[in-house]
């Protein structure tokens, strides 16, 4: 039995980035000898097994055969006899389809290493065509990559993908991580860039076809960054995006009321203040389990203001407008709401003509 590091673990020492995941592949075992070692299976799909030590994942080296439509339409073989160049030939880029062994030495059939210093995305072999979620991938990687190019032929490849109606195979779930994924990059715009370049934009990203994705940098939540990014489109439009990737409903939430209310909100000195009011209600503003925070993050990212002065005043209204208050004088139901809505509406109608210390 063998064992090799492999994947993003050497592709990221290579680059001199933090190794944060180890993946390991085993060559020359059985599931069995690794069961009798004190390895976990936790892959359903394919032998995947948890070291009983350290956590980290060991695969037995595998080769896959297109069985059926999709990113799951494969048999797998994970025979003892599967070289470690057949498994890295099945992988999605020469610069994941590198390998070290236990001592340190580099193994990398494909060119892995000179791709890298190349800065280029490549794919590996013809089987890349097999799976269009590498489509994805690969857009994924130039958003984390910024200074990497996606080689012509590869890109060509991607583009035939595209044209024969690939992508639709994939499911919606597996379109949202490599989204995610993509929103955590230094440079997630090209996530869409590289989509457009290969007519990748259909069926999933349609709605980008003619417009710019916002600047998620420096925003830390996906929640957040999905808001930013998704914020130059129009209320329509985000929601038909939303349900198609089946976004989460904290992130589909947010990016819609960015969406409608951010332009008020960033100038909410000047905004009309029943329309304010309305924006910051509608995110439980006022409420002890409100959620305006995230929803003021992006706007400040997106604007490039600061909103404390906002939050001072949210804060001040949340303790001097309350609802028991009202209650002892007698009002309850729709007269209290009413009456609440009232009190708070004028209380920051006050506060927009109050300048604070952090403006100035």
């Amino acid at each position: 039995m063998d064992v090799y590091l492999v994947g993003g673990a050497v592709r990221d020492e290579l680059l001199g980035r933090a190794v944060t995941e180890r993946d390991w592949v085993v060559v020359g075992s059985t599931a069995d000898e690794l069961l009798a070692a004190g390895y976990r299976l936790v892959g359903r799909d394919f032998p995947v097994f948890l070291h009983p030590q350290t956590g980290e994942e060991y695969a037995l080296a595998r080769t896959e055969r297109k069985t059926g439509p999709g990113h799951q339409g494969f048999e797998v073989d994970a025979d003892p006899s599967v070289t470690l160049e057949e498994d890295l030939l099945r992988r999605d880029l020469t610069i994941n389809a590198m390998a070290r062994t236990p001592d340190g030495l580099l193994i990398d059939p494909f060119g892995g290493r000179a791709d890298l210093d190349a800065r280029v995305l490549r794919h590996v072999s013809a089987a890349f065509e097999e799976d269009p979620l590498r489509v994805f991938r690969v857009a994924r990687f130039a958003a984390r990559l910024p200074s990497f190019r996606v080689a012509e032929e590869t890109l060509d490849l991607m583009t035939r993908m595209s044209d024969r109606g690939m992508l639709v195979e994939l499911s919606a779930e597996r379109i949202w991580i490599e989204l995610s994924k993509a929103l955590e990059g230094p440079a997630a715009e090209r996530f869409i860039a590289v989509l457009k370049a290969c007519r990748a934009l259909e069926p999933w990203f349609r709605e980008f076809e003619s417009v710019t994705p916002g600047n998620p940098a420096g925003l830390e939540t996906t929640t957040q960054r999905f808001a930013a990014y998704t914020s130059p489109l129009d209320a329509h439009a985000l929601e038909s995006f939303c349900d198609r990737l089946r976004a989460p409903k904290a992130s589909a939430r947010l990016a819609i009321w960015v969406v409608r209310h951010g332009a008020v909100v960033a100038a909410w000195r000047e905004a009309d203040a029943d329309a304010l009011y309305r924006a910051l209600a509608e995110r439980g503003a006022f409420r002890p389990d409100g959620d305006l925070n995230d929803a003021l993050t992006v706007i400040e990212a997106l604007h490039r203001v600061s909103l404390d002065d906002l939050r001072d005043a949210i804060g001040r209204i949340r303790a001097d407008v309350r609802p028991d208050v009202l209650q002892a004088q007698g009002l309850e139901g729709k007269a209290l709401g009413e009456a609440l809505d009232g009190a708070r509406t004028a209380a920051l109608e006050a506060a927009q003509l109050v300048r604070g210390t952090r403006d100035s």
